[in-house]
């Protein structure tokens, strides 16, 4: 054990949006999640500091084709696919990120190299000119489900808003939308907080327009809380829903308060996402306005989930 330590925390989610089909979907879904909790949970163990657990989490997230981040991404309306993720650590309150990527294996690897950037936040066209400085190697992200999901919907002349929120043939069948992103919030052993989330974007949509992800409005991290988001980005933008948890939080709310109070505007607002969050205190926190957000956690003492979570609560708490 880790003597007179913090106990690690972790919450990840996979995205938010409608339900799951059926029991084989949820067992999948949770399967990924849990492997990813696992293994990230066991690097926080060790000491690591909270914002190499939050990268670990989200290249894992990525390279997992179910989520649309990294390969598996969703297409944009021209049929190409374009990344973003940003990456946030509390103590330095140091966000950076990249948008609108391609040919990228791990978005949030360029994320954590602008860091220590003194140019920390690089759209597409710089993005690529990294990808060339670091001699990245090329990497395609696209995956047969995805490219499937394109051709039909654009059989259909891009009626649909939303591409999957998960990569699953039912869903693509069925032509529901979703919400896709991927992210992380860790708390290390030395009580330091961190936040990471990438996206694909929401697909099909107008060549250029820019996630939530990339902002503070969907990923920011302080030393006194961190917040990832998820869902449709023009509403967690609209709401500046990461940051303004996070600044609650700074002038006196519990994590439980905070998450309350901006779901409950945001639910008055018609908005449609969901965020994961934890505390300086170790407190996890998530809420939802969409049908289902796929998360899971460790608090420490066991691994749970949000899979099966539909009430009518706006938001459930694990301390």
């Amino acid at each position: 054990m880790l003597d007179n330590r913090v106990q690690p925390k972790l919450i990840i989610h996979g995205g938010a949006g409608s339900s799951l089909k059926g029991k084989e979907a949820v067992a999948a879904v949770r399967r990924s999640l849990y492997n990813v909790i696992e293994e990230v949970y066991d690097l926080l163990l060790t000491g690591a500091d909270a914002r190499d657990a939050v990268v670990l989490g989200c290249q894992l997230l990525e390279d997992d084709p179910r989520f649309n981040a990294g390969t598996g991404s969703v297409l944009q309306s021209d049929g190409q696919i374009r990344m973003s993720a940003a990456l946030m650590e509390g103590n330095s309150q140091r966000f950076s990120g990249v948008i609108n990527v391609g040919r990228v294996q791990n978005p949030i690897n360029l994320a954590k190299f602008l860091q220590d950037s003194a140019d920390r936040v690089l759209s597409e066209q710089g993005a690529a000119e990294l990808l060339r400085e670091l001699n990245a190697p090329v990497y395609n992200p696209l995956t047969d489900i995805r490219l499937q999901e394109w051709m039909l919907e654009r059989q259909d002349n891009f009626d649909k808003t939303m591409a999957g929120v998960v990569a699953e043939r039912e869903l693509v069948k069925a032509s529901e939308p979703g919400r896709g992103t991927i992210g992380v919030v860790a708390l290390d052993s030395q009580g330091c907080l961190a936040a990471g989330t990438s996206t694909g974007g929401k697909g099909f949509e107008r060549i250029g327009r820019v996630s939530d992800c990339a902002m503070p409005a969907g990923n920011y991290a302080t030393t006194k809380a961190a917040v990832s988001c998820t869902g449709i980005g023009e509403d967690i933008i609209d709401e500046c829903l990461a940051a303004r948890v996070v600044v609650r939080v700074t002038d006196g709310l519990s994590l439980a308060e905070a998450m309350q109070r901006s779901f409950t505007e945001a639910s008055h607002n018609g908005r449609d996402f969901g965020a994961i969050s934890i505390d300086a205190t170790g407190a996890i926190a998530w809420g939802k306005t969409s049908q289902v957000l796929l998360s899971a956690y460790h608090d420490g003492d066991r691994i749970g989930d949000t899979l099966e979570w539909q009430g009518d609560e706006l938001t459930n708490f694990v301390v």
